[in-house]
């Protein structure tokens, strides 16, 4: 099929005024993980996303199917499928900081749509929808089917998908439009091992209470707080000053009773990409490096998580599992969770591991690291996932790409895990393009309308090439 057809069809203003409704209705859903109900095995939110979505994918004149809750399906005709492309409507927690709108209230100005999902990953989804409407009202003849998977759970370890493939057989052909373009075709493996201490309670002054970090553990903490006890605002504040100029994060005091809260703010990130963000917990670790706090096991496990988590050190290095390959990079860390009380602390970090790394060199080091600090962490690690370039699949996405953009194809390595981490074959294609960052995971969560117009037009493109 020419591509004056299907630029044609995409650059009607009817078509875009319809992909953002059919955003808009699936970000209105808070779909946030929540707690197991009969035919709802990640929540109402959740499930109510699947509802709406496959009501979108009936209206549209689609075949859908419900996997028990945990996924829907869209049929694009009644062939033998040969490709699978893997969408998800959970979405993270909104966390805070929202200013343009509210997270579930999607706006668009000036050619940005805002909410949360927006990007990450309700709006790919109605790409692909589009996509195979697209081919439908073109009239293409294709030899095989595309089967669109619709999941609940990519933001909490992809279960749903386990379950999918656990009923249904993988397709030859697989991507998923929940990271990049042009091709990702490495992930790196994944380490998330909680620590814990734990101690008697404390009667010393001055000392940390209590402490709370982050509120998921692939996203970068934009916030955290503690609790003092003997410490005024007056003696804290000067130390705040320094580490606030030290860190770029904000510190801001709160007097309670007799006691002292420190509040820090960061700027949140995927954990994959620590650097885009500003840590709120090792910032807070530096604050608390700083006072004086008298001696005892609490202010003991604080100072040996500030010598092991750096505030800065996405890489590992204190903690001493830093290493990189050439395929897939270097390994990058994010500490994302962390609780403190009277009887002792607990935390967990995001470590997303190159290929090179293994148990010996990542897994044994860090317990090893924890335990001189008389912690205990318990955690395996996961494998990466690498679909060598050069076969038909790849350069056929890589040439759909080039045909609609103009640039150069290339396959990439991420730090972020996909759909297809697990799936033979898999790669991630789309929707964001090289350079764009749309605050994913983060408050004001945007993608552009005329690269989601384009990623349209370049799934159309993909679904014709393999399926006709």
């Amino acid at each position: 099929m020419e591509k004056s057809r299907i630029d044609a069809y995409f650059d009607d203003p009817a078509r875009r005024a319809e992909l953002v409704e059919l955003i808009s209705r699936l970000v209105r859903v808070r779909s946030v993980k929540g707690e197991p109900q009969p035919g709802m095995p990640y929540g109402p939110g959740p499930a109510a996303a699947l509802a709406e979505a496959l009501e979108i994918c009936q209206e549209l004149g689609f075949e859908g199917s419900n996997y028990d809750g945990y996924v829907g399906t869209a049929d694009l005709n009644g062939q033998e499928t040969i490709l699978h492309i893997l969408g998800h409507l959970d979405v993270v927690g909104e966390g805070t900081g929202w200013t343009v709108t509210g997270p579930y209230e999607p706006k668009e100005i000036d050619g940005k749509l805002y909410g949360r999902g927006t990007g990450d990953d309700k709006g790919p989804v109605v790409c692909a929808l589009l996509a195979m409407k697209a081919v439908r009202e073109l009239g293409a003849e294709l030899k095989s089917n595309v089967r669109l998977i619709l999941g609940t759970d990519e933001e909490s370890g992809s279960s749903d998908i386990a379950y999918y493939y656990s009923k249904e057989p993988y397709a030859p052909y697989a991507f998923t439009p929940d990271a990049n373009f042009p091709v990702i075709n490495t992930e790196k493996g994944h380490y998330h091992p909680c620590f814990t201490r734990s101690w008697a309670p404390e009667t010393a002054v001055p000392r940390v209470k209590e402490l709370h970090g982050g509120f998921r553990i692939n996203v970068l903490p934009p916030e955290a707080d503690c609790l003092v006890t003997g410490l005024t605002a007056g003696a804290v504040q000067p130390c705040c000053d320094r580490a606030a100029a030290e860190t770029g994060a904000a510190f801001e005091l709160r007097e309670e009773g007799a006691d002292l809260r420190i509040l820090c703010h960061g700027k949140g990130a995927h954990a994959s990409t620590p650097e885009e963000g500003n840590n709120a917990i090792t910032a807070l670790l530096h604050l608390i490096a700083a006072l004086p706090l008298a001696k005892g096991e609490s202010t003991d496990a604080l100072l040996a998580l500030h010598t092991l988590f750096p505030h800065g050190d996405s890489a590992g290095k204190e903690l001493g599992i830093a290493q990189a390959d050439e395929i897939s990079g270097a390994l990058t860390l994010c500490f994302s969770l962390l609780e403190l009380d009277e009887g002792g602390i607990s935390g967990q970090f995001d470590c997303r591991a190159p290929i090179c790394a293994n148990d010996e060199t990542c897994k044994l080091v860090t317990q090893a690291a924890f335990a001189r600090h008389g912690f205990t962490a318990q955690g395996d690690m996961g494998p990466a996932h690498h679909t060598p370039a050069g076969t038909p699949f790849i350069d056929t996405l890589l040439r759909c790409y080039e045909q609609y953009t103009g640039k150069k194809g290339e396959c990439l390595a991420i730090g972020g895990g996909t759909y297809v981490h697990d799936i033979p074959g898999g790669v991630a294609f789309g929707c964001e393009f090289p350079g764009f960052n749309g605050n994913m995971h983060g408050a004001n969560e945007f993608i552009l309308v005329d690269d989601l117009i384009t990623s349209c037009k370049i799934f159309t493109q993909a679904i014709l090439d393999l399926c006709s």
